[in-house]
């Protein structure tokens, strides 16, 4: 991970005395959810359909499958 300069470090300093930076960051904690747990278990329809979702926001294209090679495998 690269070092950051001293320029950046005061500007995160000085972003960090602010109120409002504050008070925003509470109000994300507070109404954060995550879109898969249904009554805190995992929906598995509800996670594929968000990997989809991140999948094609991110433009990914899928590899063509490839089976494995090999004919001695041991753990």
């Amino acid at each position: 991970m690269a070092k950051i300069g001293e320029a950046e470090k005061k500007a995160l300093s000085e972003s960090a005395k602010s109120a409002s930076l504050r008070e925003d960051m509470r109000r994300l904690v507070e109404h954060r959810h995550n879109p898969v747990l249904v009554d805190g278990v995992v929906d598995i329809d509800r996670l594929i359909d968000f990997l989809n979702g991140y999948n094609e926001f991110i433009n990914h294209e899928p590899k063509p499958f490839e089976p494995m090679s090999g004919g001695a495998m041991k753990l």
